[in-house]
């Protein structure tokens, strides 16, 4: 549960964050008329969310066994992709954000309502869709019931309340260092992601290697148990992965979580060589060296 609270609330954070910025901006310049246009691009840019996770779950209920795994498992390749994207581009625009949305937002009402609805649809609607994929995939790998989509559900009412309290000035929060921990956490996340759909496309024979297990630690951590449930929730772990999960698994953690906190950062610079001594005043004789008389 606590993965996908952590999924809701960093995705829906980002969603709530742009918004806020482009409504403080129309207040701020003096266009509090044209609020209306915004928020029927974020309401459009919703609906989309919606519909795209609902026609995943509902789309492939009527598939055969090995079509919803290959699908799954395709799917959550694309999920991983997309969020690795995003929490890397979000590393480095976090602090230009603002500006960039400014920007957008100038153009837009210089073209009229129509620009103004399409900023605000494609600005929420991409983290949207995003968010969608990718928490349905982490909810169908953390299992079933009500426990892993009340996690998301709550991370996003989370966020919007952080964003609201990020408006009003009652809450200061540092982003670049939010973004980086909860960036960090999500690409372990999709670590976990990532192994399920590997399992999904071998168990829809896509990919050899089922009947492979790396170790099967099932008798001392069954998945039943409140410590398995927490594990699989959070870590997406299974006590039975195959070798290809686990060769899948490392090979996309380390070097992603490596690459994200800053572990290859550029050799630092060498110091500036010491400033030679400045040269005497016109008309003032230099010091002599040695005892002078």
């Amino acid at each position: 549960m606590f993965s996908n609270y952590l999924i809701g609330l960093r995705e829906g954070l980002e969603a709530s964050l742009v918004v806020c910025i482009l409504i403080a901006y129309l207040v701020k310049t003096g266009h509090k008329d044209r609020l209306a246009p915004l928020w029927l691009g974020v309401g459009l840019a919703a609906a989309l969310s919606l519909a795209f996770g609902a026609a995943l779950e509902f789309g492939t209920s009527e598939l055969t066994f090995q079509a919803q795994e290959a699908i799954g498992g395709s799917l959550s390749i694309v999920s991983v992709g997309l969020v690795t994207w995003m929490v890397f581009w979000m590393k480095r625009t976090a602090r230009h954000l603002k500006a960039e949305l400014h920007g957008k937002l100038d153009a837009a009402l210089a073209m009229g309502t129509g620009a103004l609805v399409t900023t605000a649809f494609l600005a929420v609607g991409r983290e949207g869709l995003e968010t969608s994929l990718f928490v349905w995939r982490s909810v169908h790998a953390a299992g079933d019931g009500a426990g892993p989509l009340a996690g998301v559900l709550l991370g996003i009412g989370s966020s919007i309340l952080l964003g609201w309290l990020f408006y009003r000035g009652a809450l200061k929060i540092n982003l670049s260092k939010f973004f980086t921990w909860t960036g960090g956490m999500l690409v372990v996340v999709a670590a976990g992601v990532l192994a399920y759909g590997v399992h999904d496309l071998q168990e829809a024979e896509f990919l050899p290697g089922l009947a492979n297990k790396a170790f099967d630690v099932t008798a001392a951590i069954p998945p039943d148990s409140w410590y398995g449930t927490l594990l699989k929730g959070t870590f997406n772990f299974q006590p039975d992965p195959t070798w290809l999960q686990v060769t899948v698994w490392l090979v996309y953690l380390v070097p992603t979580l490596l690459l994200f906190l800053g572990m290859f950062a550029r050799t630092a610079p060498a110091a500036p060589a010491p400033a030679a001594p400045a040269a005497p005043a016109a008309g003032v004789p230099a010091k002599a060296e040695g005892n002078g008389s």
